[in-house]
């Protein structure tokens, strides 16, 4: 049994000895005096901890059914013999269970997912209709928010006379936004009948969702001097005047052509660093999207690679169907995911994803 178990033990072995460290770490007086260093090492101890406390039930089991089978080959008590079988086969099983939850637990987890989020939503294919689909979305993502307990703060949007988005980007502020959003990233398309529809006749259009982690100024340095910041007056919908001063900011980041425009502040200050902060989360995505195309296709997880140019959704409104192409799920609760209950859905892709993990691990 212990050499069938051989490998797995091993990397518990290291990750208990990892958890030990972490401990002695967050008892040093020296790392007492940062307040930085000790939110890093609380972070990662409670991410060991749940894979630590199972591993130690896990070595109990093991340890138990192996002086079960001790005994087995001791006495000749058939009472005793029969009671270590059924002890014996009870446990087995349950170690079975453990073993899987184990190999769950010690798939590594983004060191990003417990971050705040910025989502950006643009209106695609389909004009009116597309834009409204897009108002659509961002008032589903507004009431999943809303259910999680997190906060929002819109950063910038272009919004439309019939009540759409041409585009729209917000901020999400709230415990493992960016590890639960971050699915949502690729394009959506919808198929209904527009209320401008005479017809009758059924529409397809779409609208892009991009997930950014949110950064802080120490995870990516701008240089000022690679900024061309442009202030102008802000417009609402149909050129419509916000207000008549000039505090809606363009930031345009010379060596990559990003540019990032935020008019919905009434001050130019806070425009800027609206606009800043989308760069910033920008800049780190080109980053992060360099360093994954090094990884070879065979260990790319396609789940949660954030795709933006994937399809990876369908909202089929006659039918009263969501699909998401990623995984082959069809669930008709239409209704209830546009009101915001995206849990299960998100739930089955981050199942979809471990086990693509976990079968890419061997």
């Amino acid at each position: 049994m212990i050499d069938k178990k051989g490998k797995l033990l091993d990397k518990l072995a290291k990750l208990e000895a990892q958890f030990q460290d972490v401990e002695k770490a967050m008892e040093n007086p020296d790392n007492l005096k940062h307040a930085d260093k000790i939110k890093t090492l609380a972070k990662e101890h409670r991410g060991l901890a749940p894979l630590i406390e199972k591993a130690h039930h896990f070595r109990n089991i093991l340890k138990k059914i192996n002086e079960d089978q001790e005994l087995l080959a001791s006495t000749s008590d058939m009472e005793l013999k029969d009671l270590a079988r059924e002890e014996i086969d009870t446990n087995k099983d349950r170690l079975t269970e453990l073993e899987e939850e184990l190999r769950i637990l010690m798939v590594p987890s983004d060191p990003r997912d417990s971050s705040n989020a910025i989502m950006e939503i643009r209106a695609g294919t389909g004009g009116d209709e597309a834009a409204l689909f897009a108002g659509d979305l961002y008032r589903m993502y507004s009431k999943f928010i809303e259910g999680e307990g997190w906060k929002k703060e819109i950063l910038s949007s272009s919004p439309t006379e019939l009540g759409g988005f041409k585009e729209v980007i917000f901020a999400v502020s709230g415990d493992h936004a960016y590890g639960m959003l971050k699915y949502e990233s690729g394009v959506h398309r919808v198929q209904r009948v527009p209320s401008t529809e005479t017809s009758g006749r059924i529409h397809t259009s779409a609208a892009s969702l991009v997930v950014l982690p949110e950064v802080e100024e120490v995870d990516v340095t701008i240089d000022p001097n690679d900024l061309r910041i442009d202030v102008y007056r802000s417009s609402g919908p149909g050129g419509q005047s916000v207000n008549t001063t000039d505090s809606a900011v363009r930031i345009t980041h010379e060596p990559t052509g990003l540019v990032v425009t935020c008019q919905d502040e009434k001050s130019q200050h806070k425009n800027k660093a609206k606009a800043l902060k989308v760069l910033r989360a920008r800049l780190y995505d080109i980053k992060r999207q360099e360093e994954e195309a090094k990884v070879t296709a065979s260990r790319r997880i396609m789940i949660g690679s954030g795709d933006r140019s994937a399809k990876i959704r369908t909202y089929n409104f006659p039918q009263g169907r969501v699909t998401d192409h990623r995984i082959n799920l069809t669930l008709y609760r239409l209704q209830e995911i546009l009101e915001g209950d995206l849990s299960g859905l998100i739930h089955q892709l981050q199942i979809a994803e471990r086990d693509e993990i976990l079968k890419a691990e061997g």
